[in-house]
């Protein structure tokens, strides 16, 4: 199968990567060389610690490496038979992706969406085809993560809902369908309880290592609130609640002070070395 990715940022290297590892060719497009040659590096990275975990699965890096191509141009997704957008989460951006790929894109392509928010069927619109438009809402990292949240949005066709469960399933993973609302399920929880946690360290409740600490022990939580953020990135998490907000009017999704501060210090999490916690 030949599938197209739009955007190497972390989700998109990190979705390229769970592909390539399935067999299928991938056409990356991206038009920052430095962006290609960050993803490029993630994925080396990736590959060595999933050969590590124990999750290699017989691959090779150097045949997942083959098996993808870059470029600048969105006409090179003429004969794609799936399109997963993963650019940054901004409204605006993901419509203008999706009006071009309307037109790039032969009649029958999936359009997939790896957005976090943002409704499909928003998205949708700025096609001639919403039938064809699903959400796939992989979570990072992607490679590590083995279930999907897939968003059927109103005019998704059910022909489109079974070829996305099945990309979903080619990647070893499971895929589980929900409505198409503002955040899903996941996020319009998750941002929520991220947020409070981040107010509760703003208002001098706890450190952060106290609230993570508190959900991991008496919860039962694999990782805490703010660690999960770190890992998401909290750029990507500030900008998600950002498009949540916008779409629901719900000031809840504003996101709170100390997550902004670190984000326009630099400070984004494990991918820069230091968010709510410090990773050396």
């Amino acid at each position: 199968m030949n599938v197209g990715v739009v955007g190497a940022g972390t989700m998109g290297a990190g979705v390229t990567e769970c592909l390539a590892r399935a067999g299928h060719e991938v056409v990356v497009v991206e038009p920052d060389p430095q962006m290609v040659e960050l993803a490029r590096s993630r994925t080396r990275d990736s590959l060595r610690l999933a050969i590590l975990l124990g999750r290699r699965d017989g691959t090779e890096p150097r045949d997942v490496a083959a098996r993808v191509n870059w470029t600048g141009q969105m006409s090179d997704l003429s004969e794609a038979d799936v399109v997963i957008e993963c650019v940054p989460e901004r409204i605006d951006l993901k419509e203008r992706v999706f009006a071009e790929l309307g037109r790039v894109c032969p009649p029958d392509t999936l359009l997939a969406s790896c957005t976090s928010g943002i409704p499909v069927d928003k998205l949708a619109e700025n096609t001639s085809r919403p039938e064809n438009v699903v959400g796939l809402h992989f979570m990072n990292p992607a490679p590590l993560k083995d279930t999907v949240e897939v968003v059927r949005g109103p005019r998704t066709s059910a022909q489109s809902l079974d070829r996305a469960l099945a990309l979903v399933e080619s990647l070893n993973k499971t895929g589980i369908v929900v409505g198409d609302r503002p955040g899903f399920v996941l996020n319009r929880v998750l941002m929520l309880c991220i947020g409070e946690a981040a107010t509760a360290v703003d208002a001098g409740l706890a450190d952060a290592e106290t609230v993570d600490a508190l959900f991991e022990g008496c919860l039962g939580h694999p990782m805490g609130p703010l660690r999960t953020a770190d890992l998401i990135g909290l750029d990507n998490v500030r900008d998600t609640m950002t498009a949540l907000r916008e779409l629901t009017g719900d000031d809840h999704y504003r996101p709170p002070s100390a997550l902004v501060a670190l984000v326009e210090a630099g400070h984004c999490g494990r991918k820069t070395g230091r968010g709510f916690h410090d990773y050396g």
